[in-house]
């Protein structure tokens, strides 16, 4: 659903947007009984000049401001006035099935009602009925009549139902009045039936993606685990890789939910759940994890925790403290242990020494499908960095080099690793490598421990 505030910027026009959006598409556009029904005339020459093909739909008391002839000429096809009459035998199903787009503008208090209200009183209303396409309102009105109760309820029960609602101006009105009712500018509905159809080719793009209709966990960034008010043993993840793997996991089409330690920015549309101990993030991914398809554990997790959190400040007068370490949960193995059938694990090792041994000692230990390991001493791979560097072990000891590249291109290396596992055809058609040319090359955790050192690493 969407509202006038969300749509475009008022005072601007559809400059461009509107061509690239609007272009090739079929717009319904209705027309109802209000003074505001001659703006409809312009309205319509400017879907046109978009590229749209434009079908007008006028009720009865629309003809009584604007003749059907001007939309005939103007539109890319006749204008539609009757249920019954027209060449088509089922005219509303015909034109709810070929829409793109159902533009209501002006839409009076009646037709709001009778829409909400399921009522198919004519062929405008049975159209809105019968289409599975986006619907635009455009109401105008007198103040009085915008503001009564029963319109704005009508108005909320479409929301409800996804209507989108450009919610009118304030200006003059028809007998001189001045207030809210106004019709929008031309520009400002053109400009969000652009919006609008934008929104949906992205949606429908979106569903033609590798990872379309999968949930995708990803961790990311170090934790902290407190010695006292002030202090904390941590290590040195900044919480890049993670992230990186978060957005990139978006841009293949998966629902994604991101458990971090990290303050850096979050791509638009990633559930972000923001933690700081290592108890913390076991607590949030083991309460996510059942209902994820994939599960991307990049963060650094300390491996030992303070067994004793002291609740004030420890004085350098008081001598040198004894911090006794206990283990913390080993996210990544609980995660293999409770897994259900199908769901892809993969796990992070940062190495200083000996990583194609230690990573595949891991991969086997902690029951993951995969494991990416660097070595965080080398150039450009370590921490912070914005570049990475890794390998990907992966059970029966094939195993696949990334050269050193952006964490970006690292991250959806590791995905499609990950996606190949998966079981079950891709959810949706279309490429299901999803590959971006030339690009196989997985992802790095790095972090190295320093104090609580992370056994999961970015």
């Amino acid at each position: 659903m969407s509202d006038a505030g969300s749509g475009p910027n008022r005072a601007g026009g559809a400059v461009g947007y509107a061509g690239a959006s609007l272009a090739g598409a079929t717009v319904v556009l209705g027309v109802s009984g209000g003074i505001a029904a001659y703006k409809a005339v312009e309205l319509c020459r400017r879907l046109v000049d978009a590229g749209s093909h434009v079908v007008p739909v006028l009720t009865a008391n629309a003809t009584r401001f604007v003749g059907a002839a001007t939309f005939s000429a103007l539109a890319s096809e006749p204008a539609h006035l009757e249920l019954f009459g027209d060449d088509v035998p089922i005219p509303h199903t015909d034109l709810g099935q070929r829409a793109d787009l159902v533009l209501v503008a002006p839409a009076t208090a009646r037709v709001i009602g009778a829409y909400a209200a399921g009522i198919s009183s004519d062929l405008l209303l049975a159209t809105l009925l019968a289409t599975r396409a986006p619907v635009l309102v455009c109401p105008a009105m007198h103040s009085e009549m915008w503001e009564h109760a029963a319109v704005q309820e009508n108005l909320a029960t479409l929301r409800r139902r996804g209507v989108h609602v450009l919610e009118p101006d304030k200006g003059h009105l028809a007998g001189g009045d001045v207030g809210a009712g106004r019709l929008p500018e031309t520009d400002v509905i053109v400009a969000e039936a652009a919006r609008i159809l934008a929104a949906r080719r992205r949606d429908t793009a979106r569903d033609a993606l590798p990872l379309s209709g999968r949930r995708v966990l990803v961790t990311a960034g170090g934790t902290r685990e407190p010695i006292d008010p002030v202090r904390f043993l941590s290590n040195r993840s900044s919480g890049r890789q993670g992230h990186a793997l978060a957005e990139a996991a978006l841009a293949l089409g998966a629902q994604v939910t991101l458990v971090t330690t990290s303050g850096l920015p979050v791509a638009p549309g990633v559930e972000v759940i923001a933690v700081e101990t290592a108890a913390e993030m076991a607590d949030s991914v083991l309460r996510h994890a059942p209902a994820a398809d994939m599960v991307v554990m990049a963060a650094a997790v300390a491996d030992y925790r303070p067994d004793v959190v002291a609740s004030t400040k420890l004085h350098k007068a008081d001598g040198a403290p004894e911090i006794r370490l206990v283990p913390t949960l080993d996210i990544l193995a609980e995660l293999s242990r409770r897994r259900r059938p199908g769901q892809v694990l993969v796990g992070f090792a940062a190495e200083t020494d000996s990583l194609a041994e230690r990573a595949a000692a891991k991969l086997e230990a902690k029951g993951a499908d995969l494991m990416v390991a660097n070595d965080v001493g080398a150039a450009g791979v370590g921490f912070a960095s914005e570049t990475n560097a890794v390998t990907i072990f992966r059970r029966g000891d094939a195993r696949t080099d990334v050269p050193l590249q952006s964490k970006r291109a690292v991250a959806e290396v590791v995905l499609r690793a990950a996606l190949a596992l998966l079981p079950g055809p891709p959810q949706c058609q279309g490429d299901s490598s999803g590959k971006a040319p030339g690009v196989e090359s997985p992802m790095s955790a790095a972090s190295a421990p320093h104090d609580g050192a992370g056994r999961d690493r970015e």
